[in-house]
């Protein structure tokens, strides 16, 4: 198994209490760690307010960091989970990956999605269709940035995007262009776009969903033909590790009354509940054999992200040394 770790940006209120000119040096410091460690790849989230309530907490912009972190790392991957189609002209946005491919070495990912956050979408002016169109947009954009990275150009009369021979040059140093990461698990659509691009997919869910939609989208590549296996599935989760369950449950704790100020009790609960049922929750031994049960179903990426790591790295160190040893 593979293994990619989120960098703390606020959109969680995981840089609360942090004084914000000192929130770079944090975020960076993490990437440093990162770069350093058994990690192939960085990951952070492409938004502007924080959830799950929105607040005037800090959320650092998604490919500002990509450009910095490429800038301040030398080996580690760089990734957006994901990038909103929504949000930016996917010209301009093909633009600013290659660029950011060019400044990281070939380092670059394209996590992307039709994006959900209604709140956010309205506040910055950008509407909120409904989720056909948001997959729509999806489609196209991924069209014009696929032909942008192969050939230097991008052409489309779209329903949503038109762009008349953008140029995008220089092309990303990657051959073929930046790995698409298509992320949901929309069956007839967004399955389907990754059937036809992704180089890597990213949903959840139980075993049992994970299995049906690894299924459904194997169907997608057959009647594309398309080979399956050249897809590689990867699954988010939220991370809380201790040496015993006692630790982790101490650990746990502590994240929730750091959050509950920020998100209310009937939120925290929910959140707690959340990590509970997490498989990444739990003794460095009770992840990594759900993580290997995962694996048999055919998760080849998880991506992990840890609450506690803005101020506290003792629980990523913990995984570092046990659990991803056990499954690299």
């Amino acid at each position: 198994m593979r293994f990619g770790t989120f960098i703390p940006q606020g959109w969680r209120f995981d840089l609360v209490g942090i004084d914000p000119a000192q929130h770079w040096a944090v975020m960076n410091s993490l990437a440093q760690r990162a770069d350093a460690g058994p990690w192939e790849s960085l990951w952070v989230y492409d938004h502007f307010h924080t959830t799950p309530v929105h607040s005037d907490e800090a959320t650092h912009e998604a490919w500002t960091l990509m450009a910095a972190f490429a800038a301040s790392t030398s080996n580690i991957r760089l990734g957006q989970m994901c990038t909103c189609m929504g949000y930016r002209n996917p010209a301009y946005l093909a633009k600013v990956a290659a660029t950011v491919d060019i400044v990281s070495g070939g380092r670059t990912e394209m996590g992307i999605g039709g994006g959900w956050y209604e709140h956010e979408w309205k506040a910055y002016g950008y509407g909120f269709p409904p989720v056909a169109d948001r997959l729509r947009m999806l489609r196209e954009g991924v069209d014009i940035m696929n032909q942008a990275w192969t050939t230097g150009r991008a052409t489309l009369d779209g329903r949503h995007f038109q762009v008349d021979g953008a140029i995008v040059q220089p092309l990303p140093l990657q051959d073929g262009g930046i790995p698409f990461w298509i992320a949901g698990g929309g069956e007839k659509v967004t399955l389907k776009i990754a059937a036809q691009y992704a180089s890597y997919t990213n949903f959840a869910g139980s075993l049992e969903e994970f299995d049906h939609k690894s299924d459904v989208l194997r169907g997608h590549c057959d009647a594309l033909g398309r080979d399956f296996a050249s897809i590689t599935r990867s699954s988010n989760f939220n991370t809380i590790v201790g040496a015993t369950e006692a630790e982790a449950r101490d650990r746990l704790a502590t994240v929730v009354e750091r959050l509950r100020p920020h998100v209310g009790d009937e939120r925290a609960a929910h959140i707690e509940q959340d990590y509970l049922a997490s498989p990444g929750f739990g003794t460095p031994e009770q992840v990594a054999e759900r993580l290997a049960e995962r694996a048999e179903h055919g998760l080849g990426y998880s991506i992990h992200y840890f609450p506690e790591a803005a101020y506290d790295t003792s629980g990523v160190e913990l995984f570092e040394r046990e659990v991803i040893p056990a499954l690299a």
